[in-house]
């Protein structure tokens, strides 16, 4: 029995957007089937909206689907909140899952301020297709990950979609290190008190700012 907090809009799987609503059933259209759909919404917020690590970790609406979805860019946990919400317009369950994961494609930057390449709080979307939960990760848009030599990741709608653990050449990309578990929304509180734990550097004064689609590099 699937529960009703996976179908419901949420405070940031804001599936009651008539914007994000618009956008869903635009992406989806055409398509022969809830999968089908499902996989046409993957690969439109995985290249529409652009990967953006450089955000407002304090701003709600950094978080939040129709704002993820207005501004066009966002990060892991934003673009998988977009792809909960669009799922939930079209009547597939939906829900959030995290992991801390150690992330070699990042920016000098980016690394100087968090002073390690763990990302906590990584975010991948479950999708209940076919009678069981599926995983999908919108995170990296496909130009992105082109210029960096990572293939973009694939999602067919039948078997987990997780970031590969090498790049083309070989090169670490990402590894898993810890499984936070799966929810219905954002525990936006939880994920804002553990950041400003381990990433003090990045609530300063001057917030980090840019392009990050242009310094992002890959694991040398």
């Amino acid at each position: 029995m699937i529960g009703q907090e996976y179908r419901a809009p949420g405070r940031f799987v804001d599936s009651d957007s008539p914007q994000l609503t618009a956008f869903a059933r635009a992406a989806s259209a055409g398509a022969k089937d809830a999968t089908d759909a499902v996989l046409r919404l993957y690969r439109a917020v995985r290249d529409e909206i652009l990967y953006d690590a450089y955000v407002d970790w304090t701003d709600p609406n950094v978080f939040r689907a129709s704002a993820v979805l207005a501004a066009k860019r966002g990060f892991c946990v934003g673009k998988a909140c977009l792809l909960a919400a669009c799922a939930r317009v079209l009547g597939v369950p939906s829900r959030l899952g995290f992991a801390d994961v150690r992330n070699h494609m990042t920016s000098p930057r980016l690394y100087e301020r968090m002073k390690t390449d763990v990302f906590r709080w990584h975010a991948y979307c479950d999708l209940h297709l076919s009678g069981k939960w599926v995983k999908a990760t919108p995170a990296f848009n496909a130009s992105l990950c082109e210029r960096l030599g990572v293939k973009p990741l694939a999602f067919d709608g039948w078997t987990d979609s997780l970031f590969q653990p090498f790049d083309n050449a070989g090169r670490k990309h990402m590894e898993y290190v810890v499984d936070r578990g799966t929810f219905a929304d954002v525990p936006f509180e939880t994920i804002l008190a553990d950041f400003r734990a381990h990433y003090a550097a990045l609530f300063g004064e001057e917030r980090l700012a840019g392009d990050f689609q242009a310094e992002a590099v890959a694991a040398s």
